[in-house]
């Protein structure tokens, strides 16, 4: 007996059953210590955090847990920085980093039009390096790894990028997010079902505001419950599933020093900045499962250069197949297009720039000397380092 197949198509989505699932309803007396529930979305005070973190963590850290999965999978942290002038002195460090990529025309939103909105990719590296002093008293806050904690369990890695919606920007499209939400429909498909569970127990997404964000400068479209959907990760391109987000999706007010957390398969969106002249500037904090990272570390630039002439010796003497070719590329060269430097490395096509695998599948398909291959693989190297 088979049962269900674990390999499923786009075409198996169900507009319904999605539906079902976000027609829930959140309700406080299931989360006990919140301040309330508002359009789904459980509120928390920093403090009652604060307080957990110096009794007993696990009771808090286990309601977290089963309210990002099982729950509606989004939460706020009011006022998780008390020392706003904290918040304001690493604004200014991202401002400094902002205008100089202004100068190099660099930090472009994957999700949003041109020019809607400012980014720093990889803003913890840059803040750190441009201003350690703040960088130490902005992530001191203990609260974003009691979170994180709770739901990727202990030596979790934090990376961050810094979202900008200038006035005027206008909404992302609703998406997932990393890892499977930065994949094409045809690479998601070559996924079993099980591992499109298992994505979303690999990162939290969080956001710290580093302004007020009333509604009408647009804060994060959320769709409560969305990440319960486990065929998700087909479904979110879908235009059914978009007009659904578009007539369900909800929003809060934020200020300057909440913090918003969320499950990586919740469907979400950057909103609208509908004010003249008040830029919506959020940190994105990314934070990766320790179980999210290979054991040994591999220099696999120069295994594919090592390789490569008697590949493309093997192809000229039609000693390899194409079976054959995909296997051994398959162990040389890396397949998975992160982490990189989305600065210098940004997508080629979609989402995700080009992997190991694919630079040399074509190098080796246009027959190019080794000379060529060696420059390009220099290249990619170059491009994909901080």
């Amino acid at each position: 007996m088979t049962g269900a197949s674990a390999f499923v198509r786009q075409s198996a989505v169900a507009l319904s059953d999605f539906a079902a699932l976000c027609e829930q309803s959140a309700k406080a007396a299931d989360y006990p210590g919140c301040a309330g529930v508002q359009s789904n979305v459980v509120i928390y005070h920093a403090d009652t955090l604060r307080k957990a973190l110096h009794d007993d963590p696990r009771p808090l850290m286990n309601q977290l847990h089963h309210l990002l999965r099982h729950g509606p999978g989004v939460l706020v942290v009011r006022q998780a920085y008390g020392d706003l002038q904290v918040v304001d002195r690493h604004s200014r460090v991202f401002e400094a980093i902002l205008a100089r990529q202004a100068q190099a025309a660099t930090g472009a939103d994957h999700f949003a039009k041109a020019g809607s909105n400012g980014r720093i990719w990889n803003s913890l590296q840059k803040a750190a390096l441009y201003s350690p002093e703040s960088f130490i008293e902005y992530y001191a806050n203990p609260l974003i790894g009691l979170i994180a904690e709770a739901w990727l369990g202990p030596h979790f890695q934090i990376t961050a990028q810094v979202n900008v919606v200038h006035p005027g920007g206008q909404a992302q499209q609703p998406h997932r997010d990393y890892h499977l939400g930065f994949q094409s429909v045809d690479e998601v498909q070559r996924y079993p079902l099980p591992l499109h569970v298992l994505s979303q127990y690999l990162t939290l997404q969080g956001a710290i505001a580093h302004t007020d964000m009333p509604l009408e400068t647009g804060p994060t479209l959320l769709l409560p419950f969305s990440q319960q959907y486990d065929l998700g990760y087909l479904a979110w391109r879908d235009e059914a599933f978009i007009d659904y987000f578009n007539q369900h999706a909800v929003q809060l007010a934020l200020s300057k020093g909440d913090m918003l957390f969320f499950n990586p398969a919740l469907f979400h969106a950057a909103g609208s900045n509908h004010t003249a002249n008040c830029q919506r500037m959020a940190n994105l904090l990314q934070i990766s499962s320790a179980f999210g990272k290979p054991m040994e570390s591999l220099d696999r630039e120069s295994m594919m250069l090592a390789l490569y002439p008697a590949l493309l010796k093997g192809l000229q003497q039609d000693e390899l197949d194409a079976r054959d070719l995909a296997a051994v590329i398959a162990a040389v060269a890396d397949g998975y297009a992160f982490p990189t430097n989305l600065d210098t490395d940004p997508p080629l096509h979609g989402l995700a720039p080009q992997t190991g695998q694919q630079l040399m599948l074509e190098a080796l398909n246009k027959r190019w000397s080794y000379e060529v291959f060696e420059q390009q693989v220099s290249l990619m190297r170059s491009k994909r380092q901080a």
